[in-house]
């Protein structure tokens, strides 16, 4: 349980962050369930982004994986929703 319990931070915090992000940029090319899984895609890849680059160092590692999986979440779906704004 020790191990899952920073993918699922990750996950979290990047499914918030993708929505955050899209809501803000106020994205309409996507729906919330969309820029939800990239979100959660985004979160996992940025918390451990952060975490290979040594950001446990300084912080503890939720708050590490929390804040990376923001971060992340909200760099892919803006991503994603530019993409498929620029196909339609």
């Amino acid at each position: 349980m020790e191990a899952l319990l920073p993918i699922i931070t990750q996950v979290i915090a990047g499914a918030v962050g993708g929505n955050v992000a899209s809501g803000a940029l106020k994205q309409v090319a996507i729906n919330t369930v969309a820029r939800t899984i990239a979100g959660a895609i985004g979160g996992i890849g940025g918390g451990m982004l952060l975490t290979m680059v040594g950001g446990e160092a300084a912080m503890t590692g939720l708050i590490a994986d929390g804040i990376g999986g923001l971060i992340g979440g909200g760099i892919q779906s803006t991503i994603v929703g530019a993409v498929v704004a620029r196909a339609r």
